[in-house]
């Protein structure tokens, strides 16, 4: 039995590796579960035995790099254990960083960013992207919050946290689409110290 489940696991994610290859080269409305199917040397029945369409492929696919919003939570909340906002400022640094070396979490984000219609049948992953960006953002906006009496004058916990969500995914996107023209910000320390430096009165 044991076996079994291990064989189980391994196919599924034999099927999520060939889905992130096709995606990433041909679009995700472009690529078929039957494309898939061949590509793994499967039967189109067998991935839907894993996945019951494309929209849970999607998901999954997007699980095995994504940090969990639980996770992100708790990281960040830590009372006693230093600067909140640098824990924020080192996440974002963190997460950029890995986003833009070669690998699996920049194949995957790239395809979210430039390779994925959300057509009706991906109106389920779409609705998701959207509630974890709801919760994200007022996520960092309790943070900016009770860290409200640092922040400049005119500055609202609101405008800072959609001003960070703005910056980290405009910046991300930006190098995703072409690494070349955006090389120099590729020093993404920089670009996040010149962010908190321009919030937060007394940013080191």
């Amino acid at each position: 039995m044991r076996r079994t489940k291990e064989d189980a696991e391994q196919t599924r994610q034999t099927i999520l590796d060939a889905a992130e290859a096709l995606f990433l080269t041909n679009g995700v409305s472009r690529t078929s579960l039957e494309m898939i199917a061949r590509e793994c040397g499967l039967t189109r029945g067998a991935v839907y035995w894993h996945f019951r369409d494309k929209a849970q492929l999607v998901h999954e696919m997007l699980n095995r790099i994504r940090i969990p919003l639980d996770e992100v939570t708790q990281q960040l909340s830590m009372d006693g254990e230093g600067d909140c906002l640098m824990r924020l400022y080192e996440l974002c640094v963190e997460c950029m960083e890995k986003f833009v070396q070669p690998g699996r979490e920049r194949r995957v984000m790239t395809i979210l960013m430039h390779r994925c219609e959300f057509t009706q049948e991906l109106q389920e992953v779409e609705q998701r992207e959207n509630a974890l960006t709801r919760e994200f953002v007022a996520l960092v906006e309790r943070l900016f919050d009770g860290q409200r009496q640092r922040l400049q004058v005119a500055v609202t916990p609101r405008s800072a946290s959609l001003q960070l969500h703005s910056l980290f995914c405009g910046t991300l996107a930006g190098i995703l689409r072409d690494q070349d023209i955006f090389a120099p910000l590729m020093d993404v320390r920089l670009i996040f110290t010149l962010y908190f430096r321009s919030l937060v009165k007394d940013w080191p």
